[in-house]
C-alpha cells in the first residue's frame, strides 16, 4: 500500500482553526460565511437578516449589535469576536461572552508588543492567540509589506483573510467595511463609539485592492 504523506504541520494548524470556529457556529459546516466590520451603516432590515441568517459570523474590537427596537442594520448573530489589545470596548464587545470565541491578533509581537492582558479583560476569559506565521505574516506578503518592518493589516483585513483562508468552499460576505471605497481615510468611524486615527503601521490603499480583487473574483460578496 502507497504511504499517505503526512499533513504538513501548517495544514494541520488550519484545520484545528477552522474546527474551532466551527465548534462556535451553527454546525459541523459553514456554508454562509459573514465578517461585519465596525463602520456604520444605514438601517437595512435585509442585511440583518443575512447577518442572523449565517452559519458563522465574525466580528471585531468595538462593534455595534441591533438594539431592541431600533431599526436593523447590524443583526445580532455573534460567533467569533477579535480583538487586540489596544481596543475600545463598546457595551457589546464582552456581552455573552461565555458563548464566543474570542481571538486576539498580536501581530505586534513580532516586533515588539509585550504579552500584557489589559485590566479589563473579563478574569474568567480566555483566548486564543491568531497564529503571525500562517496569518498575520501571509498576508503581509499578499500586501506587499516588509515583514522586517512595524507595519500589519487591520483587523477588519485580517479577519477577512482568516474567513478566506479557512473556509475558501463558503459564501463569504463582508459588510461594514469602509476602506473598499475609502482607502485614503485617516480616521475610522465606528459604529459605536468615537472616530480613531487611522494608525502608520496599516495601509490601507493595499487592503482595499485585495479586498476588491477578491470580490471581482467571486471569493467575497460584499454587502453594502
Amino acid at each position: 500500500m502507497e504511504a499517505v504523506p503526512e499533513q504538513t504541520d501548517a495544514g494541520a494548524q488550519l484545520d484545528v482553526f477552522r474546527d474551532l470556529l466551527l465548534a462556535y457556529g451553527r454546525g459541523q459546516r459553514a456554508d454562509t460565511v459573514t465578517v461585519v466590520g465596525n463602520a456604520p451603516m444605514p438601517p437595512s432590515a435585509e442585511r440583518a437578516e443575512l447577518i442572523d441568517g449565517s452559519d458563522l459570523v465574525l466580528r471585531m474590537t468595538t462593534f455595534a449589535l441591533d438594539e431592541p427596537g431600533a431599526e436593523p442594520a447590524y443583526g445580532r448573530k455573534t460567533d467569533v469576536v477579535v480583538l487586540h489589545r489596544g481596543v475600545l470596548v463598546s457595551p457589546h464587545t464582552f456581552a455573552d461572552y461565555t458563548s464566543r470565541l474570542y481571538l486576539l491578533a498580536e501581530p505586534g509581537r513580532l516586533h515588539w508588543e509585550p504579552e500584557v492582558i489589559p485590566d479589563w479583560w473579563p478574569d474568567d476569559l480566555g483566548f486564543v492567540p491568531i497564529p503571525n506565521r500562517p496569518f498575520v505574516k501571509q498576508l503581509g506578503l499578499l500586501l506587499g509589506l516588509d515583514p522586517a518592518e512595524a507595519s500589519w493589516a487591520t483587523t477588519g483585513t485580517l479577519v477577512a483573510y482568516l474567513a478566506v483562508r479557512l473556509f475558501p468552499e463558503a459564501k463569504i460576505r463582508l459588510t461594514g467595511y469602509s476602506i473598499i471605497d475609502d482607502p485614503d481615510q485617516t480616521t475610522f468611524a465606528h459604529a459605536w463609539g468615537e472616530r480613531v486615527n487611522v494608525t502608520g503601521d496599516h495601509k490601507l490603499r493595499a487592503e482595499s485592492a485585495l479586498l476588491k480583487s477578491w470580490s471581482d473574483e467571486g471569493r467575497i460578496e460584499l454587502v453594502r
